[in-house]
C-alpha cells in the first residue's frame, strides 16, 4: 500500500534503527515523505558533531532513498535560557539549517524552550528569549533559502499547554510558523478544535499520536485524540500541511535510541502500519489526504 502524499512519517518513529535501515522501513511501508529526526538522545539520524562531510553524508542517504523530507526536528539548546557559548549555538544552527536547505526540506522545527515547565528567569522573560531566538533563526533561516518553525506546545517544556503557545506567537514573527502536535494538546488538557482555530493558518504541519490528560505518548488509537474533530477543524480552517506520524517506541530515556532485535523491529513495523492504515480513512473523509484536494 502507498500512502497519501499529505501523510508521512518520522524517522524518531524507527529511532532504533541507523538512517539507511530506517528510510527502508519508511519506504517499505509506503510512505513518500519524512520528518528527519535530529535529537541527541531521541533520535541519532542526524550526527550532533555535524560538520561538512556529516552534511553531505545525511544528504547523500536521502537522496539514495528518492524520499522526500518536510522538516528537520532539531535542538540548538534551552532557546529560554541564554546559550553559554553564543557562537557555538549559531554555528550548530546554521549547520542545521544548512541540512535542511540540502535536504529540500521545507523548514527546521525547533523546541519552545528547555524541558521544564519552570521559567529560568520569569515566564515573561522566558517566553520572550525563546521568542527572540527563533526570529533570529528565522532570519539565517531566509538566508539559507529554508524557514524556521516550532513546536509551539510541546508538554514536557516551558511552552507546554495553549496558554503559553500564545504567549509565545504574540512575540514571535508570523513568518515563524507552528507546528501541531495532537497528542501534546490533549496531554495538556487543551482542547483540540479550539487550537487549531486560535492559530489559523499559523499551523504549518501537524504531528499524529494519541494521548490522555499528562501522558503524550499512547499508540494511535489508544487515547483521547479525536482525529475525526481534529480533521474537521483543520479542513474548517482551510490547512493545507502536512501530517507526520511521530510514533517513538521511547523518548527521553536512557537507552532511546538502542539497537533493538529483529523481532522488535518488525514490531514496530507492524505498529506504524496499524496506525497509519487507522489514519488515512480520517483523512480522506476530511479531504486531507492529497495535496491540492480539500473539502471545505
Amino acid at each position: 500500500m502507498t500512502f497519501p502524499d499529505r501523510l508521512g512519517c518520522s524517522t524518531i518513529s524507527f529511532q532504533h534503527l541507523a538512517l539507511p535501515d530506517a528510510l527502508r522501513d519508511v519506504r517499505a511501508l509506503g510512505f513518500q515523505e519524512i520528518d528527519l529526526g535530529a535529537l541527541p538522545g531521541v533520535c541519532d539520524h542526524v550526527p550532533f558533531e555535524l560538520d561538512d562531510r556529516a552534511i553531505d553524508a545525511v544528504a547523500a542517504t536521502i537522496a539514495d532513498a528518492g524520499i522526500r523530507v518536510r522538516s528537520v526536528n532539531g535542538d540548538v539548546g534551552d532557546l529560554n535560557v541564554p546559550a553559554a557559548d553564543p557562537a557555538a549555538r549559531r554555528e550548530h544552527l546554521e549547520r542545521l539549517l544548512r541540512l535542511t536547505a540540502a535536504i529540500g526540506a521545507e523548514a527546521l522545527v525547533l523546541p519552545c524552550g528547555a524541558l521544564d515547565h519552570e521559567p529560568a528567569a520569569t515566564l515573561e522573560v522566558d517566553v520572550a528569549r525563546v521568542a527572540h531566538e527563533l526570529a533570529v533563526a528565522g532570519t539565517l533561516a531566509e538566508e539559507h533559502g529554508t524557514r524556521v518553525w516550532v513546536e509551539s506546545i510541546h508538554f514536557l517544556r516551558l511552552c507546554w499547554n495553549a496558554e503559553r503557545a500564545a504567549m509565545l506567537h504574540e512575540r514571535t514573527p508570523a513568518s515563524v510558523r507552528a507546528v501541531l502536535d495532537l497528542a501534546h494538546v490533549v496531554a495538556a488538557g487543551d482542547d483540540v478544535a479550539a487550537v487549531v482555530d486560535a492559530w489559523g493558518d499559523r499551523t504549518a504541519h501537524v504531528h499524529l499520536r494519541d494521548a490522555v490528560r499528562g501522558d503524550f505518548a499512547r499508540p494511535i488509537g489508544g487515547g483521547d485524540v479525536d482525529l475525526d474533530a481534529a480533521f474537521a477543524a483543520l479542513a474548517s480552517v482551510g490547512y493545507e500541511g502536512g501530517f507526520t506520524l511521530e510514533l517513538p517506541a521511547r523518548a527521553y530515556t536512557d537507552d532511546a535510541t538502542a539497537t533493538s532485535s529483529p523481532a522488535f523491529r518488525a514490531e514496530r513495523l507492524a505498529a506504524i502500519d496499524a496506525a497509519a492504515r487507522h489514519v488515512v480513512p480520517k483523512l480522506e473523509a476530511a479531504g486531507l489526504a492529497h495535496r491540492g484536494v480539500q473539502i471545505r
